[in-house]
């Protein structure tokens, strides 16, 4: 179930920005960057905030009801979001995905955490988060293929996929739980309130979870931020002229120029975690939580810093497998710890907590991604700046021109080919640049991280 869950949240996710930010004429929706930041910020934050009250439901009702008003949830979700094309539908229709979501997500981690036994949490959390990969890399390589066809058919195919998870309930075991006299919905909603109360007071925890959310603020612009930043800036032909007969599977041909599109190198990542993972798991077993999490925040800091001197495909691709390592080394561990500290009777309560840093990192992040990318590193508006300091045209005759249009305009009031414009853009305005503010950011995490192990843990 989390294999097809993901599969259809990642096919959207890892296409949303560009088909949010895409010219109209090329077929996207023609939404500025601040405005694709502020949906993608909101919803993905309120995503990874209601699995606190998710979990609980779900600890009072039962996993198997409480999954099935998820899938439901989620399939009309996705099937919505292909319908629209004004901003305001678009951004509730991803709203209803965000709230199937919340609802799934923290059943399927305490499954795996109340059914692998004290010594294999490590595996069990690993494989779990290898399968979790497999689905990440199949669902961006079929939204890719299905937006060949039509950005409405990636919705449509998101949408089948959370359905056959309704096949696979049938097969779903129910964890044991305890026995407890029937609540009356506002008993349990009050309990609810109390479990929390006692949640947040402890500090320790509390702390943790505020130090993470600078990891999330990084690790999330690989969704937010390098889809658009690879459309726009890099040069995917090099490595599309090597794969030659894998060239239809994984390129794309655009107007003669073959390319890799954006969802197949963000896979990059997602494949390299299928192949490694419980490797890395393995190795990593014996030591502590934290210091691993040190390592891996400062390994995903140095492939965004990788990002800021490379246009070049293959470097790009290079940086995408350093931040699986540093994901690898992280992310796992992250859940494992939580897990660890968490009461047995009230794992689902606090694997809700779990998702907490993530979404403060979401909301931030996608702030900063929109806002960031707005003013350092849209390819149209220094085009636009470009074009009008230059002299060639007036800022109120390209205002409200399509992104598309303009770029031929420009190609013509130049007098350059499109790869020559775009590096032209690129020296003159470093759009790079933008990577040295989420680097900053991870090592700042890092930093507070250590400090909280040698400080507050002291260890």
């Amino acid at each position: 179930m989390e294999l097809f869950e993901r599969w259809a949240y990642y096919g959207m996710f890892a296409v949303l920005s560009v088909y949010l930010t895409d010219p109209v004429s090329k077929g996207g929706l023609g939404f500025s960057q601040e405005q694709r930041g502020v949906m993608q910020a909101i919803v993905t934050a309120i995503l990874y905030l209601l699995p606190i009250l998710g979990g609980a439901i779900a600890d009072r009702f039962g996993y198997r009801k409480v999954l099935v008003a998820a899938f439901v949830t989620l399939a009309s979700g996705y099937f919505a979001m292909g319908q629209f094309h004004a901003y305001t539908p678009v951004f509730v229709s991803f709203l209803v995905v965000a709230v199937g979501g919340a609802i799934f997500k923290p059943i399927i981690v305490a499954t795996v955490s109340k059914t692998t036994a004290k010594g294999s949490d490590t595996l069990g959390f690993g494989i779990f988060y290898m399968i979790v990969n497999i689905g990440g890399f199949i669902g961006p390589w079929s939204a890719s293929k299905m937006r060949d066809i039509n950005w409405e058919y990636v919705f449509m195919m998101c949408s089948a996929v959370i359905i056959i998870n309704l096949v696979l309930l049938f097969f779903y075991k129910e964890p044991a739980k305890e026995q407890k006299e029937k609540e009356t919905l506002s008993q349990a909603l009050n309990q609810i309130i109390k479990n929390t109360l006692i949640v947040l007071k402890d500090t320790k925890f509390v702390l943790f979870l505020l130090i993470m959310v600078g990891f999330w603020i990084m690790y999330m612009q690989l969704f937010f931020t390098v889809p658009v930043y690879i459309t726009q800036w890099v040069d995917t032909t090099v490595i599309y002229n090597k794969l030659g007969f894998l060239q239809p599977v994984f390129g794309f041909v655009d107007e003669g120029i073959g390319l890799i599109r954006p969802e197949m190198m963000i896979n990059i990542p997602a494949f390299t975690i299928i192949l490694f993972q419980v490797i890395v798991s393995n190795r990593v077993a014996s030591i502590k939580p934290i210091r691993t999490m040190i390592v891996g925040i400062l390994v995903v800091a140095l492939a965004f810093l990788q990002m800021r001197y490379y246009v070049n495909g293959w470097f790009i691709g290079l940086s995408l497998i350093t931040l699986a390592f540093g994901e690898m080394a992280s992310s796992p561990r992250i859940q494992e710890y939580i897990s660890s500290i968490a009461p047995k009777e009230k794992v689902a309560l606090y694997m809700g907590y779990s998702f907490l840093p993530l979404a403060g990192g979401n909301l931030l992040g996608g702030l900063l991604s929109g806002k960031l990318y707005g003013s350092l590193s849209d390819k149209y508006t220094m085009l636009r700046k470009y074009l009008v300091e230059n002299g060639h045209y007036q800022l109120n005759e390209i205002t409200e021109i399509d992104d598309a249009v303009l770029f031929d305009a420009g190609l013509e009031a130049l007098n350059m080919n499109a790869h020559q414009l775009t590096q032209m853009l690129y020296d003159t305005y470093q759009p790079g640049m933008i990577w040295l503010v989420f680097v900053a950011i991870g090592l700042g995490t890092a930093v507070l991280l250590f400090l909280y192990n040698r400080f507050i843990l002291k260890e």
